[in-house]
C-alpha cells in the first residue's frame, strides 16, 4: 500500500467519489464529495476494499489500519465501532455500555458518543451507519445506501 497520499475514486452504487487521506501506510480520512480533490490518484488497494464492500462483499473493517487523531474518550467509541459485526447494529445507549469508560446513564457520556459519530474522521471503515439514534459523519443518503447494502434498513 502506498505510504501517503491522497486517493478518489468513482464508486457507482453512491454515485460520487470516495476520497481518502492515507499518511504511514493508514487511512487518516474518508470523505464522498461528489469532485474530488484535484491531484487526487484512483489506485490504491483501499478504494478496491471499499468498492468491494459497496458491492455486497461481507468484509471486516478491522482490515484496514486507520490512524485517529481524536481526543481519548472519542476514540474508545470509534474504536467499539469498528467491532460492530457487518450486518449489526447496535443503539446509542448500547454502544456506550460496550465501550469501556463510559455509562449510559450519565448524559455527557452519551453526548461523547454523539459528537465520536458525528465527527468519525473515516466513516465506511469506522462503521457509524451501524450504530442507530445517532447521526454518523456520512451524508444522509451515504448513510441510507450503506445501511440498504448491510441488509439494516
Amino acid at each position: 500500500m502506498p505510504g501517503a497520499g491522497i486517493y478518489a475514486r468513482k464508486m457507482a452504487s453512491l454515485d460520487r467519489f470516495v476520497q481518502i487521506g492515507v499518511a504511514n501506510r493508514r487511512v487518516i480520512s474518508l470523505s464522498v464529495p461528489e469532485t474530488p480533490d484535484p491531484s487526487a490518484k484512483a489506485d490504491h488497494e483501499i478504494l478496491d476494499w471499499i468498492e468491494g464492500y459497496l458491492d455486497g462483499e461481507h468484509t471486516d473493517v478491522t482490515e484496514i489500519d486507520v490512524g485517529l487523531t481524536v481526543p481519548t474518550d472519542q476514540r474508545a467509541v470509534l474504536e467499539r465501532v469498528r467491532e460492530i459485526p457487518y450486518g449489526e447494529q447496535f443503539p446509542l445507549d448500547r454502544l456506550v455500555a460496550h465501550t469501556p469508560g463510559l455509562d449510559p446513564a450519565e448524559e455527557a457520556d452519551l453526548e461523547t458518543a454523539r459528537t465520536a459519530l458525528a465527527e468519525n474522521p473515516v466513516p465506511i471503515l469506522i462503521p457509524d451507519h451501524r450504530v442507530t439514534d445517532s447521526d454518523g459523519n456520512a451524508p444522509p443518503a451515504i448513510r441510507r445506501t450503506l445501511r440498504r447494502i448491510e441488509g439494516l434498513d
